[in-house]
């Protein structure tokens, strides 16, 4: 799913390090074009991954604007061609060939191990030469004003791949993954920054160390969204800036499919309550077993339009993230080109404005989490668990 799409899978990033002060456009056209896909259709070669242009997939030239310049957005797509041998089929080509070996050398008992690993390289060599590389490609914007970087996938070998290769490609210049605590940093009213600050519970500045010892940031904001959705009105206020002006009204609630899982000696223990949940029983009965929620279908409303999308909450991840629908219109008198672009920028405003009301949502969490009226709300929350018997 690309970018471009209704429905797609995202990740974000801040772009950090000093970028060039004159010239972005040479700067950022060199340094894709440096590592610009190589396609290996006609060799032996198992990988190839490099950067094309997010409108075509074949092309990793970047000597023009319009192949990945849109206004204050750097647009690129990383392809991974691979080729794979399915073992069973390596086994089976290999056999034969050692047995076509015994044949010929009645002297042998079994092939000697240096000639089997030459048999193996052969086999193998042979059978890449007739194998199709299978490709794969994931979209990349780069808000240039923000230095915000949005990726759109959420697998966590494609997302480390892309981080290597931007860091190769853009020499100075990493990618620091946006997770709950660095979200928190983002959106939490400045009066509020010491009261976080406080909060959290990481030992050191380390972006593994900051997921991991603020899960609480992620568990805690699901299940204040499950209390609410079921028992506050689910509207709130749009208070970070973006596109949505400022006290702007929306909804936001869980449905259709709630994660929970149970940290034990075995492993992670999980439970998943899918289809609609009217009063949630099964989910409020697994939290009260000490269950924590790990992701959820969270749903954004504002007047007619409707966001949809899978929040894993260690990360903050935005699964199937899926927006209003927008059609790509098909007009004789505009080239191809230029309806491209426009649905590139009707796509980023509908995704950007589905990012700015979680946003809101999420800062109207941190208010109550990191004051005291979550004292208030932690009691009403348990009571609410309570009433399961």
């Amino acid at each position: 799913m690309g970018i471009l799409s209704n429905t797609v899978s995202i990740c974000q990033f801040r772009v950090v390090g000093d970028l060039p002060v004159a010239d972005f456009y040479e700067w950022a056209s060199v340094s894709l074009a440096r590592k610009g896909f190589a396609p290996i259709d006609h060799s032996t070669a198992e990988l190839s991954v490099g950067w094309v242009q997010v409108d075509d997939h074949r092309d990793s030239s970047f000597s023009v604007p319009s192949a990945f310049w849109r206004d204050h957005y750097l647009v690129f797509t990383l392809r991974q061609d691979r080729r794979h041998i399915p073992t069973v089929l390596l086994r089976s080509h290999l056999q034969l060939e050692e047995r076509e070996f015994l044949t010929a050398n009645p002297g042998y008992s079994k092939v000697p191990k240096q000639k089997r690993e030459e048999l193996r390289e052969a086999v193998r060599s042979r059978l890449l030469a007739r194998i199709l590389p299978v490709p794969a490609t994931y979209d990349a914007v780069w808000d240039t004003d923000s230095n915000l970087l949005t990726l759109a996938t959420v697998g966590a070998k494609s997302v480390e791949q892309f981080e290597a290769l931007f860091k190769k490609s853009f020499e100075g210049l990493r990618l620091v993954a946006i997770h709950p605590y660095s979200r928190a940093e983002r959106v939490v009213a400045p009066e509020m920054l010491p009261l976080l600050v406080k909060a959290n519970r990481a030992n050191s500045d380390a972006v593994l160390d900051l997921i991991k010892c603020n899960r609480w940031l992620g568990w805690d904001f699901l299940l204040w969204m499950l209390y609410r959705t079921m028992n506050e009105s689910s509207e709130y206020r749009v208070s970070r800036p973006g596109h949505a002006v400022a006290g702007e009204g929306f909804v936001a609630y869980l449905n259709d499919r709630i994660v929970l899982g149970l940290s034990a000696e075995q492993g992670v223990q999980k439970f998943t309550a899918s289809g609609p949940m009217e009063q949630f029983a099964e989910v409020r009965t697994a939290l009260k077993s000490g269950k924590q929620i790990n992701e959820a279908t969270l749903y954004l409303e504002r007047g007619e339009h409707l966001w949809k999308m899978t929040l894993k909450g260690e990360q903050f991840q935005f699964s199937s993230f899926r927006s209003p629908q927008v059609k790509e219109e098909k007009d004789n008198t505009v080239d191809g080109v230029t309806e491209r672009e426009a649905l590139f920028y009707e796509r980023m405003y509908l995704l950007e404005l589905g990012l700015q009301l979680f946003d809101s949502l999420y800062e109207a969490f941190l208010a109550q989490r990191l004051s005291t009226a979550w004292d208030i709300e932690q009691k009403n929350i348990d009571s609410w668990l309570n009433e399961i018997q």
